[in-house]
């Protein structure tokens, strides 16, 4: 049970009832008809990266479904809330990489999505023995990371959203990583 391919996704949703707000997240991010099982952080060697449009296009109503995903949610008014999900690919497509995700309140969506960033590539880095210094910014590491030949590409998507100005709604993001089983 290896996934082969996997997908980034977003989204937000407002909602009176929390779970309802979780709900249309989901459905904003395409991932509505599914059974989400959570799983943790390792991408699997081999495994190909397919747009949100192709994903969802193999997904079928009912599907167990592998992903990694970030959910934060709020109800008080115009509080910030992110989820991110950060990825570390290494040069040697026969390894494997990492995932990471991190849910946050009062950060922006920039700062959350590069905080993800950097903790999947600093998890790999770990894994490779790649020598850093974690005090140093994540820009000045993530060259360091780059430069040691090992990890081959990182990035990250993120959702924020303000808390609905009213305080009457449930504000929920999530983004995830949602693997295929083919």
């Amino acid at each position: 049970m290896t996934p082969k391919k996997v997908f980034f996704t977003k989204g937000v949703g407002l909602h009176k009832d929390k779970l309802a707000s979780f709900e249309a997240a989901l459905r904003h991010a395409g991932i509505e008809k599914q059974n989400l099982v959570y799983v943790s952080s390792i991408l699997p060697p081999l495994c190909k990266t397919l747009t949100k449009a192709q994903g969802v296009k193999l997904l079928a109503p009912g599907q167990i479904t592998f992903c990694v995903m970030a959910r934060s949610e709020t109800s008080e008014p115009n509080r910030l809330v992110s989820a991110a999900i950060g990825l570390a690919v290494p040069k040697d497509k026969e390894a494997y990489g990492y995932l990471s995700e991190h849910h946050a309140h009062g950060e922006t969506g920039k700062a959350s999505g590069e905080y993800a960033e950097d903790l999947a590539a600093t998890m790999l880095a770990t894994t490779l023995g790649i020598p850093f210094d974690p005090e140093e910014a994540w820009d000045t590491r993530k060259q360091v990371y780059r430069a040691s030949g090992h990890i081959f590409n990182t990035k990250n998507i993120c959702q924020s959203a303000e808390g609905h100005k009213s305080g009457n709604l449930w504000t929920t993001v999530i983004s995830a990583a949602v693997f295929i089983m083919e």
